[in-house]
């Protein structure tokens, strides 16, 4: 990798998910995009290194679940966890692991499954995207059983997305996407060259030209 992640980071959160998608797509990945149903609750816009959690519903005693607390605690600079589990209705993820992952140097958190704390993720600014949110604690409900695994994710165009240690991932307003880790460098690269393309079709239509002129200037963008 020719530049450092945190540099690799701040590019991307200059370019939408939609022409990464775009880019994506001329690389023959036209799948990579998660599930609509993960919105987001805390903050639009997220960029960051899949650092990848899986976990189950299960019944357990105990005041808490040593699996999660080591997985929480193993999350470090310019990361973004990614959960995976079949939790329905239970939350996953709270103020409390979003504090103590911010302080590692996590910059948000995606959930196929459940958060709570909302107010209060919206007060740290903590950017997270998940697919519902729910007051009921994991604690005695589910359970991490992995973490740092390839975990899959629901997708937008097909069943599921997978999602590894390292991967790239980016969301804002049109959702969530997925860049493979070997894709980062080069997906980046054209992503910033098609949105210095759109700003300069943005100015030109400020400036007068029709749609027509300005696809026949700059092409299909």
């Amino acid at each position: 990798m020719s530049e450092t992640r945190a540099t690799i980071r701040k590019r991307f959160l200059a370019v939408d998910t939609s022409v990464v998608a775009d880019v994506l797509d001329e690389h023959g990945l036209p799948d990579q995009a998660l599930h609509p149903d993960l919105r987001p609750f805390s903050g639009t816009q997220l960029a960051g290194w899949a650092y990848t959690i899986a976990g189950e519903k299960a019944t357990y005693s105990g005041g808490g679940d040593p699996a999660k607390m080591q997985a929480c605690g193993g999350i470090g600079p310019d990361e973004i966890s990614v959960w995976a589990g079949d939790g329905e209705g239970i939350c996953y993820f709270g103020e409390l692991i979003a504090l103590g992952m911010a302080e590692r140097g996590s910059v948000g958190a995606v959930l196929d499954g459940g958060i709570r704390d909302v107010h209060w993720l919206r007060q740290h600014q903590f950017p997270v995207f998940a697919r519902y949110r729910s007051p009921i604690q994991s604690i005695g409900r589910w359970r991490v059983t992995a973490y740092q695994q390839p975990i899959t994710m629901p997708g937008a165009t097909c069943a599921s997305v997978d999602v590894r240690p390292g991967d790239f991932v980016l969301g804002d307003d049109d959702g969530v996407i997925v860049v493979p880790a070997e894709r980062v460098e080069t997906v980046l690269a054209r992503s910033e060259e098609l949105t210095a393309t759109e700003i300069r079709v943005r100015a030109a239509l400020r400036e007068g030209n029709t749609l027509a002129e300005c696809l026949a200037t700059f092409g299909h963008v």
